[in-house]
């Protein structure tokens, strides 16, 4: 395994969309969300640590969620791998963060950035994308990775991309969460993928990008390097981080940059944004329920997905296409 690959994983977010399972205070990330026994962070972790060394993979989140990834991942990472945000600042502010610190730590390194929150199958496959993009992240391109839109979904950014047989492709334009007419007539061009929100670059290639394109940023944080892996870190963070524009590394770098290539995904990908996905994604009984972590007794009842603690038990009787958490 090559000590100059390196992970950040954003491990941020609120998970709204999963209520009541997901709250602020417990959000879905650290969930079992898919009844295999692991959070989908931990599932996030191990799939990673396959590929980059476990000292090297960091971790960004919100202060009041360090017990609970400590707790889930403590064996596996130390403090030093954690970054807190003050306050959430979307995944610029927090991807050039995580970079400074790597770059200060190994000036050569390659990062994979990766959501906590997606279900990925074939994780084989997986290891054998994330392995070629890393030999193909050079001194200058940045690298996303791009999932084959199977319908005019309006939640999800769009790459359109230089037609040819290359397995890395140049990518033409962005497109964000477009309405779904618009959708349509991106999926009927042919050369436009998903944006997965999974990158792969050199820390060299995404900071000079940052530099040059959100030099506001950049200035802020970059004024702090000298503290960054010390134990001065934390005080600068805490003064630095709220200052921080709220921003999309989309809107922020990828839009801007000049050199951006896409690898179309080869592994199976959702990003677990519904019920539904989760509802999609699950072994159905005979009648098409799915039942996650629960003891259910179904009477005349189809089409539903389940959702509670393993030891409560549930009678569902004469209900169809519900959703019971």
């Amino acid at each position: 395994m090559d000590n100059n690959h390196f992970a950040i994983v954003m491990a941020g977010g609120v998970g709204a969309r999963f209520w009541p399972s997901s709250t602020p205070d417990y959000p879905k990330q650290f969930i079992d969300m898919l009844g295999n026994g692991s959070s989908l962070l931990q599932t996030t972790f191990s799939r990673l640590e396959k590929i980059v060394p476990s000292e090297n993979i960091y971790v960004v989140t919100q202060l009041r969620y360090q017990k609970i990834i400590l707790h889930q991942l403590g064996d596996k990472l130390n403090e030093e791998q954690m970054i807190f945000e003050p306050h959430r600042r979307n995944t610029a502010p927090c991807i050039l963060l995580a970079s400074l610190k790597i770059q200060k730590r190994n000036p050569n390194a390659k990062i994979i950035v990766s959501p906590s929150d997606h279900s990925i199958q074939n994780e084989v496959i997986f290891k054998n994308d994330m392995e070629f993009a890393l030999e193909s992240a050079e001194k200058e391109n940045l690298i996303t990775f791009g999932i084959v839109p199977t319908f005019p979904a309006t939640g999800f950014g769009y790459v359109s991309v230089k037609e040819d047989e290359n397995r890395l492709k140049t990518v033409l334009e962005f497109t964000e969460k477009p309405d779904e007419n618009k959708a349509k007539s991106l999926i009927e061009s042919g050369n436009y993928y998903w944006n997965s929100g999974i990158f792969v670059w050199s820390v060299n290639a995404v900071i000079k990008g940052f530099e040059e394109y959100v030099p506001k940023l950049f200035n802020l944080f970059i004024a702090g390097f000298s503290k960054l892996n010390t134990t001065d870190e934390k005080k600068f963070i805490s003064e630095n981080y709220p200052l921080a524009q709220n921003i999309s590394i989309d809107y922020a770098l990828l839009e801007k940059y000049n050199l951006i290539h896409l690898i179309p995904a080869s592994f199976e990908w959702n990003d677990l944004g519904s019920w539904k996905s989760i509802y999609d994604l699950n072994t159905k009984d005979a009648a098409n329920n799915v039942v996650i972590n629960t003891k259910v007794y179904l009477n005349q009842s189809s089409n539903n997905l389940i959702k509670s603690f393993p030891n409560k038990k549930i009678v569902i009787s004469g209900l169809s296409n519900f959703i019971i958490v």
